[in-house]
């Protein structure tokens, strides 16, 4: 029987993939084979995931692209494609967070901040992946997977983080959209929301003693989830077991939203 997870001959980016959800996700996908490619604004992070990542074996790479810059997305795609050929599977990832003292604090410049990486970014990075997959499919090899990385911001009131929670909002129906628009091509588009996990965004938290109690005490799993719990949906959507699976919003919380 064919092995549903192998990844070998495919091709996927993650954006902000060198460290925290993105470095997770990039490493259960060269473990099971596929070539990796991760964008990052921090070269030091980028070499120490690329070296992470090799230990598997695989082709990885790395490069320093602000998703939030459209035409580095568009030179960082045709470089992905002009080395590789190909893009099976693309992951926006990247994002950043802004909490502040209350809601009258929040500019329409912090929305316009929060916006051009976590919105615009992310829009461009599946779109770009999306016109090579549909390319690619008109050649005669149909397929492929984008993934936009919400927030359970997106479905919670997340107070003194409008702008954040608009912002994931705004990737859910974006990625259903595409999922109606992209289907006849055989790509799948789906959204996925992680709740409270460790990454260098909410170190802060981490270290607040009074959110543990509070807040990551009613996780019915127990504490804080880490990066490598996002492997499996990672390889999963780039895989053919997920041939069928698209226009979802998966939330990867420990329980969190439903307690």
């Amino acid at each position: 029987m064919d092995n549903l997870f192998d990844l070998t001959g495919k091709v996927a980016l993650v954006t902000g993939g060198n460290g925290g959800i993105g470095l997770g996700m990039a490493e259960g996908l060269a473990k099971h084979g596929a070539s990796v490619v991760i964008w990052g604004t921090n070269a030091s992070k980028n070499e120490a995931a690329v070296a992470q990542l090799s230990a598997h074996g695989g082709t990885v790479r790395a490069a320093i692209v602000d998703v939030a810059d459209e035409a580095a997305v568009k030179e960082g795609m045709a470089n992905i494609l002009s080395e590789f050929g190909r893009i099976d599977q693309a992951i926006a990832n990247a994002g950043i967070g802004q909490s502040k003292r209350d809601m009258f604090d929040i500019s329409i410049d912090d929305f316009k901040k929060l916006e051009s990486i976590n919105v615009h970014g992310v829009f461009a990075t599946l779109r770009e992946a999306a016109r090579h997959m549909v390319d690619r499919g008109a050649a005669g090899d149909r397929g492929g997977s984008l993934v936009g990385i919400a927030s359970t911001a997106a479905v919670h009131g997340a107070a003194r983080n409008e702008h954040y929670g608009a912002t994931k909002g705004a990737v859910v129906s974006m990625c259903r959209a595409m999922a109606v628009e992209l289907a006849r091509h055989a790509i799948t588009v789906n959204a996925i929301l992680p709740g409270w996990i460790r990454s260098d965004m909410t170190g802060a938290l981490q270290a607040n003693d009074k959110f543990n109690e509070r807040v990551i005490g009613r996780v019915p799993m127990g504490g804080w989830g880490d990066g490598a719990d996002f492997a499996g949906i990672a390889v999963y959507l780039a895989s053919k077991a997920s041939r069928f699976h698209t226009g979802d919003s998966l939330v990867i919380d420990g329980g969190y939203t439903i307690y």
